[in-house]
C-alpha cells in the first residue's frame, strides 16, 4: 500500500505519555466546526489500525486525528499507509524503555520516526518544558515548528494556571489577547497536553470560544487521573491505565495538590522499563520521600523497590506496606477505610489496578457505582449469576 499525503488537516500524536488525552482534547474542538472527523478509537494506536484508518479516508472528512504509537522498534511502519502533515510529540520520557534501547537517546530516535516520515512542510508541535525532547532529530525538518510550555517561554504558553473542583483553569495568549480556557482534568501535564490542542485549532482558525468549548466538554480516557469522589469526603484518583516513572511523578503531584488530609498512595509495578527498571522504581520512591504522602502501598515484585528507597531517602519505615498478593493488599487496604483521604491507584497496565480502583470504589468506601464495567462486574458477581457467585473485585 502506497502511503497517502491528505491535504485535509491530518493530525498524529504520539509520545512517551499523554497521547490519548492529547488526541481527545484535539477532536472535542474540532467537532465543535467540522462534524466529521476520523479518529482513533480507545487504544488502538499500532500500525495495523493506522493502515485501517488510512483506508477509511474519504472526501467527507474535514480532518483526522491519529494516536501512534511508537514504543515498539516497528512504530515506524505507520508511515507506509499515511503521511501527516501536523505533528505532536508530547514529550520523551521512560515508557517502554526496555522495547526502544534502554536508552533516552534511542527513545528520542524512534519518536523521531514522526519528524523524518511526515510531509516535509507540515507542521510540527514539541513541549518546550520537557528537557528529553531537545533530543528529537528537528535538525533538517523543513516545516513550521511550534512549541507549547508553561515553565518556559514558547509560542503557546500556559499562564494562572489554577486547580479548580472539577478541573483545571489557565490563561493563553492568542491573537494578543489573553483568552481563560478550563479542561475537565487536573495536573500540569494536562494542561501541556491541552495547549498542543488550542495551538492546533488556533492555527487551523478555531475561534477561542470553540476551543474553550471543545476543551471543556472533551469526554477523557478512563483511568488516566479519573478522579472519583467517595463517602465520607474522601476522593479516589483512578490513574491505573498505565505507569512510568513520568506518570507516577505527575500522578503524585496531582495528589499532593487534591489531597485531603490523608494521602494514601497504591501503586502496581512499573513493567517495559527494561534495564531502567531498578533505577525507575527507586526514582518514583525518592520522589515520594520528597512529597506530602502519608502512606505507601505497592503491589508487586519490582514495586518493593519503590518502598524501599523512599524509606531510604527518609519515608518512615512503619507507613510502608508491599504486597505481592493482590487478595492480602484488598484486606490491608479495608482495614484503613476513614474520612477525608484520598486514595491514588496507579500501576501498569499487565498489573491490572483497575481491580484495585474498583475495589476502593465499591466495597472500600460503599461508593455507588457510575461506571458501566462495574456495574457489570458486579452483576456478573452476584449469587445465581450465569457467571457464578464468586467475586471478581475481592
Amino acid at each position: 500500500m502506497k502511503p497517502i499525503s491528505p491535504k485535509i488537516p491530518t493530525i498524529a500524536i504520539t509520545g512517551s505519555a499523554g497521547k490519548s488525552t492529547t488526541r481527545e482534547f484535539v477532536y472535542s474542538i474540532l467537532k465543535r466546526k467540522w462534524k466529521r472527523i476520523l479518529s482513533t478509537k480507545h487504544n488502538r494506536n499500532l500500525p495495523s489500525h493506522t493502515k485501517n484508518y488510512a483506508k477509511k479516508i474519504n472526501a467527507s472528512h474535514k480532518a483526522v486525528v491519529l494516536e501512534m504509537g511508537l514504543g515498539r522498534a516497528p512504530g515506524k511502519r505507520h508511515f507506509r499507509y499515511i503521511k501527516p502533515n501536523i505533528s505532536v510529540i508530547t514529550n520523551i520520557g521512560t515508557a517502554h524503555y526496555g522495547k526502544l534501547g534502554n536508552s533516552i537517546q534511542s527513545i528520542a530516535k524512534s519518536k523521531s520516526a514522526l519528524i523524518k516520515y511526515m510531509q516535509p512542510k507540515g507542521t510540527l508541535l514539541i513541549n518546550k518544558d520537557d528537557k528529553n525532547s531537545k533530543l528529537l532529530q528537528t535538525r533538517n525538518f523543513k516545516g513550521k515548528k511550534i512549541t507549547v510550555g508553561i515553565q518556559n517561554i514558547a509560542d503557546y504558553r500556559a499562564t494562572n494556571i489554577k486547580y479548580r473542583n472539577n478541573g483545571m483553569s489557565f490563561e493563553v495568549k492568542l491573537n494578543r489577547k489573553r483568552e481563560n480556557f478550563f479542561i475537565p482534568a487536573f495536573g500540569d501535564h494536562n494542561v501541556i497536553n491541552a495547549l498542543f490542542a488550542i495551538a492546533i485549532a488556533h492555527r487551523l482558525n478555531f475561534s477561542p470560544k470553540d476551543i474553550r468549548s471543545g476543551l471543556k466538554k472533551c469526554k477523557l480516557p478512563s483511568r488516566r487521573l479519573q478522579v472519583i469522589p467517595l463517602t465520607n469526603q474522601s476522593l479516589l484518583i483512578d490513574d491505573s491505565f498505565n505507569a512510568n516513572p513520568q506518570s507516577v511523578k505527575a500522578a503524585v503531584d496531582v495528589l499532593v495538590k487534591l489531597g485531603k488530609k490523608k494521602k494514601i498512595i497504591v501503586l502496581g509495578s512499573m513493567l517495559e522499563l527494561g534495564k531502567h527498571s531498578s533505577k525507575g522504581h527507586e526514582e518514583v520512591g525518592r520522589y515520594l520521600a520528597k512529597n506530602n504522602v502519608d502512606t505507601i502501598y505497592t503491589y508487586g515484585k519490582k514495586a518493593k523497590k519503590i518502598g524501599k528507597a523512599a524509606i531510604k531517602h527518609g519515608f518512615p519505615s512503619a507507613k510502608v506496606h508491599s504486597f505481592t498478593e493482590r487478595s492480602k493488599l484488598h484486606k490491608k487496604l479495608k482495614k484503613i477505610c476513614k474520612s477525608n483521604m484520598t486514595i491514588l491507584v496507579k500501576g501498569s497496565h499487565r498489573m491490572k489496578m483497575k481491580v484495585t480502583s474498583e475495589f476502593v470504589a465499591v466495597h472500600y468506601l460503599r461508593f455507588s457505582p457510575k461506571w458501566p464495567s462495574i456495574k457489570a462486574r458486579l452483576k456478573n458477581s452476584e449469587p445465581g449469576s450465569r457467571r457464578g457467585a464468586s467475586n471478581p473485585l475481592k
